[in-house]
């Protein structure tokens, strides 16, 4: 009995990575290495992220149908009002425009972000489940990836940034 509880456990936690990305780890060869730089724009807002050299950023892949990261939104809009110093950029993925511009209007989104269709800035980065967040430090080096919803108010997060250089 105990035996096929913890079988059909394994399974449920397998089936929720599997699908929809949660419990993914957040252990990745790209630390320490230069973050990808990449250039795009979606009519009303651009990025061009070697602009950004010389600054932390915080670098957030995501889409509106995705409900961890509408979850997490709310922390990174926080984080750039609270920490202006770091620059946090939101790259939406796999949604038609009008229905990204409806999200953003209806939920007050106001911190950087763009509409990449194509999924070019995410699939430099090997970013294909959302949400996936990296840390790029001034020198444009990745020094943390998060993988699934996280709160990006946390203090301890605001005092890594500023040790950064933030």
């Amino acid at each position: 009995m105990i035996m096929r509880t913890l079988r059909a456990c394994s399974l449920i936690l397998l089936t929720c990575a599997l699908a929809t990305g949660c419990n993914r780890g957040t252990i990745s060869d790209q630390i320490g290495r230069p973050a990808p730089v990449f250039s795009i724009s979606d009519g009303r807002h651009s990025v061009n992220l070697a602009a950004f050299r010389g600054k932390v950023v915080v670098l957030n892949f995501w889409a509106s149908w995705c409900a961890p990261c509408v979850e997490e939104m709310p922390t990174l809009q926080a984080l750039q009002q609270q920490v202006p110093q770091v620059q946090v950029i939101a790259i939406a993925s796999q949604e038609s425009f009008a229905e990204y511009q409806q999200f953003l209007t209806r939920r007050h989104i106001t911190l950087l972000t763009v509409l990449d269709r194509n999924q070019t800035s995410n699939k430099l980065y090997g970013s294909f489940k959302f949400p996936e967040t990296y840390v790029i430090d001034p020198r444009g080096v990745i020094r943390r990836k998060f993988i699934g919803a996280q709160d990006f108010t946390n203090p301890g997060f605001e005092r890594y940034l500023k040790k950064l250089g933030a």
